[in-house]
């Protein structure tokens, strides 16, 4: 396991450049742009990939976890029936992908007000906000800060700061002596898991003023994010949906992205049509 965690940083970055995301989808036949919303103050340049195909107002709006890339939603955004249902935007979350890469946000507050900047810039209405692990109580927050949300989907969500599963591993990003050989995309996970749980403390008292729809997905096998986060969101979220998807782990987002789509499109009929 060492000998993975440290391989070398030109490798296990969890991330494609964009001629490689622009040569990918084309030979997909999908039309993407890719773009970058700055915040000058804070030296922060956040990349978003956007698929513009659908003729409604409906945006979706992906963060991923940790380490991890916008890319790891492509199972979504090269699927032709999925893409015409939404204009879909996938973000690289700050100190991953080519968002800062390496320099971690490790504030879940901090990153939701960034996404929220990043909604208005873009003047995005109707944002179903989807997130994975670490990026579901993100997705949440970001409903919190910014009324365009209207609806949340958070898959295998890393939410319970009581239930903040203790990866050793990570470890091996924070120690001096290791530190530095351990590739850049997993330091920035690192980063965020030493400390999770505080932040997620620090949001907790606010949940209950989330009042869109939520939608909670999760594997009941999970062995990196605790089940029993179930019992957590059904408790704090106003208008919270759990949906079990039995014999899945943590993977659920990218790995079994034919589980999650019709469950996230029945999710928007929900919010838009009732």
């Amino acid at each position: 396991m060492l000998v993975m965690l440290c391989s070398s940083c030109t490798v296990l970055q969890w991330r494609s450049n964009d001629e490689e995301i622009q040569a990918y989808f084309a030979k997909k036949e999908i039309p993407t742009e890719i773009s970058y919303f700055e915040i000058d103050s804070m030296d922060l340049k956040i990349r978003v990939q956007h698929i513009k195909q659908s003729d409604t107002d409906i945006h979706i709006v992906f963060f991923h976890g940790s380490p991890s890339s916008l890319s790891a939603w492509n199972g979504y955004l090269n699927d032709t029936t999925f893409i015409k249902e939404a204009t879909i935007h996938a973000v690289d979350r700050p100190g991953y992908g080519y968002s800062n890469f390496g320099d971690a946000m490790t504030s879940i507050d901090t990153q939701a007000k960034v996404m929220s900047l990043l909604l208005d810039d873009y003047e995005l209405d109707n944002v179903i906000a989807i997130g994975s692990s670490y990026g579901g109580p993100l997705a949440a927050r970001l409903a919190y800060e910014n009324p365009r949300v209207k609806g949340v989907v958070m898959i295998s969500p890393a939410i319970d700061p009581n239930n903040e599963k203790k990866i050793w591993q990570s470890k091996f990003t924070q120690w001096w002596i290791t530190r530095w050989l351990c590739p850049t995309g997993y330091r920035v996970a690192g980063d965020e898991k030493t400390i999770h749980a505080q932040e997620l403390a620090f949001i907790a008292d606010d949940w209950d003023e989330v009042t869109v729809p939520v939608l909670h997905i999760h594997g009941d096998i999970d062995d990196i994010v605790p089940y029993e986060n179930v019992k957590y969101t059904k408790e704090v979220f106003p208008d919270i949906e759990i949906i079990t998807t039995p014999n899945t782990g943590h993977e659920i987002a990218w790995g079994r992205p034919e589980l999650m789509k019709p469950l996230i499109l029945k999710f928007m009929e929900r919010v838009f049509v009732e």
